[in-house]
């Protein structure tokens, strides 16, 4: 399916598949990116004047933030990143550039362009793999004759084609570089791995004869085709292309930044200068990769945080100027618990269910147990830190723990059934213990 074919409703119920509640969000960011495709159908000079609608995520850990932005990246098959707002320092403090965040974005464009062409020359690279393949099998000679080698050559290729050669070994030669440069920099000096990139280039070359099966060789030989016949120009145009107009930026912990009464004593110094450095680039400004200038104006920028101490209008006003779409995602429930764990395609229980699977055990659960894990789940988060719906990866992976251990010499003649029962005995004591820190994730 096509971007023009992802309508907001479209989205918001493939996100339903995954994600159980919090439909404002959902609905927000849906709107954000259909907004991207309306805007690329707009006459050219109205174009450049339509800027992303940055979002603001307010909500508690572990309700689906993260989650939503990457499913909606992965869909659309889009550069994401994630990255943590207190991992930078203002300019001239230890820490990461802000920049760096523009940069590693065009990387991951890279690697999807990248992965993409090569694709579309796996063809073309396996074709021309064999041939080389074949050549190695059959070196020329003057024990052949002219019409011998090729009356020779004829038979491997048809051997080779039906699979009769695959345990084989073969000698072929591959590229290796001699050696590589690491440049090694300080925190904040990103930009120099351009420098060992081009000291990487000018090293020479080796060819290395290695022997292996014709089914590894094949592999090896395909790569190298592959990559022969990439245009690397165009693929990191096209990179940057699709970083600019598609990339979505996702900053988590933004709250943790923001200046407050309490946190401007203690020596919490650069918060407001991490702010004041995220400011042009979220404003749009150009960021220099070393495959080329990138523009980010049209990145999509969504911030999130659980603002439990602080409150948006904590961040400097400019930087709130920048995220118009606010939104609030609410705690999860007891029936979310339940929902989490039964309605998403990739819901816990069936993901375990699939592990057990491959030790020929079948997993089943009880709905009531659902229900109970549900419970003891929405209670541990009550009586101590809330971690959201991560609290349930604790419930299930100690449920579960005895069961995955002794597998698979402890193998049932049956199925295993999970029981509300079970959940009781084997998760209450947690619940109700004074101490829970080994088991807090």
């Amino acid at each position: 399916m096509d971007s023009r074919q992802w309508t907001p409703k479209r989205l918001v119920a493939y996100l339903d598949r995954y994600i159980v509640g919090q439909q404002a969000a959902k609905r927000a960011i849906a709107i954000a990116i259909r907004n991207r495709w309306r805007r690329m159908q707009v006459p050219r000079h109205l174009r450049k004047e339509i800027y992303p609608n940055n979002i603001l995520m307010i909500g508690p850990t572990g309700v689906g933030k993260t989650e939503i932005a990457r499913r909606i990246a992965q869909v659309l098959k889009a550069p994401f990143i994630k990255v943590e707002a207190t991992k930078y320092t203002e300019v001239g403090y230890v820490g990461r550039d802000v920049e760096s965040m523009v940069r590693d974005l065009v990387e991951q464009a890279v690697a999807m362009v990248k992965a993409e062409h090569i694709e579309k020359a796996k063809e073309k690279a396996k074709e021309r793999a064999e041939e080389r393949l074949l050549h190695y099998l059959v070196p020329n000679s003057s024990a052949y004759s002219k019409d011998g080698y090729q009356h020779t050559l004829e038979h491997f290729r048809t051997l080779l084609k039906e699979g009769k050669l695959e345990e084989q070994e073969v000698e072929i030669e591959i590229e290796t570089p001699i050696h590589r440069v690491h440049v090694v920099t300080g925190m904040g000096m990103e930009g120099l791995d351009s420098l060992q990139d081009m000291f990487n280039a000018m090293m020479p070359k080796k060819r290395q004869r290695k022997r292996m099966k014709v089914k590894e060789a094949r592999k090896w030989l395909i790569e190298e085709e592959a990559e022969n016949l990439l245009d690397k120009d165009a693929i990191y145009k096209e990179a940057i292309k699709r970083a600019e107009e598609q990339g979505i930026i996702f900053i988590d912990e933004i709250d943790k930044i923001a200046v407050t009464d309490q946190r401007k004593e203690g020596g919490m110094v650069s918060r407001e200068g991490v702010q004041r450095d995220l400011l042009p680039i979220i404003e749009g400004t150009v960021v220099k990769t070393k495959y080329g200038a990138v523009k980010t104006d049209y990145i999509l920028f969504i911030a999130a945080g659980a603002f439990h101490i602080s409150k948006p209008s904590d961040l400097i006003p400019e930087l709130q100027g920048r995220f118009p779409i606010r939104v609030e995602l609410q705690p999860l429930t007891e029936e979310d618990f339940y929902a989490i764990l039964k309605q998403p395609e990739n819901a816990l229980p069936r993901q375990y269910a699939a592990l057990l699977a491959t030790e020929g055990v079948e997993l089943i659960f009880q709905d009531a147990a659902l229900r109970k894990i549900a419970h003891l789940a929405y209670q541990a988060n009550e009586s101590m830190e809330n971690i959201g719906a991560r609290r349930l990866y604790t419930m299930m992976s100690h449920l579960l723990e005895d069961i995955m251990f002794n597998l698979p010499e402890g193998k049932p003649d049956g199925s295993i059934i999970i029981t509300a029962q079970m959940v009781e005995e084997k998760l209450s004591p947690l619940v109700q213990a004074k101490d829970l820190s080994h088991y807090i994730l």
